[in-house]
């Protein structure tokens, strides 16, 4: 990905910042879940893939062109092995991320989402332990 596009996305992405986590979400003023979040930055850019993906659908439509280190505008993919990703989050740089995070499939409500401090954020990498794969956009 050129650095201008990539600054775009990055751009964009820091944009929505502290939008609530719902489980589902797919829209700012209704908030986002992980692959939501992801797919509408993505979006920004022209390089989202069609219909609506789960974490694991992203990977799957993704993996042409992996990465081992994550770098920025990285889709990082979180879970227990490949065939079971459960997050999914874009880098900001080789320490940072940028995720919709902190929910779960009860968090359907602005109240549940401030109940679990769950909002689109910023985050180390490392603060997740379950990191299996990051894919560079090209």
């Amino acid at each position: 990905m050129d650095q201008e596009k990539l600054a775009l996305m990055l751009s964009y992405a820091r944009a929505f910042i502290g939008v609530p986590y719902r489980w589902g979400g797919e829209h700012p003023s209704e908030g986002f879940d992980c692959s939501g979040f992801v797919q509408a930055v993505l979006a920004s850019v022209g390089l989202d893939p069609p219909g609506d993906q789960t974490a694991q659908t992203l990977y799957v439509n993704l993996k042409a062109s992996l990465v081992f280190k994550p770098e920025p505008g990285a889709v990082l993919f979180f879970g227990k092995k490949l065939e079971k990703i459960t997050h999914v989050a874009l880098a900001i740089d080789e320490l940072h991320m940028i995720e919709a995070g902190g929910g779960d499939r009860t968090t359907r409500t602005l109240k549940r989402a401030i109940e679990q401090k769950a909002y689109v954020r910023i985050r180390p990498i490392k603060s997740r332990h379950d990191l299996i794969e990051s894919i560079v956009i090209t």
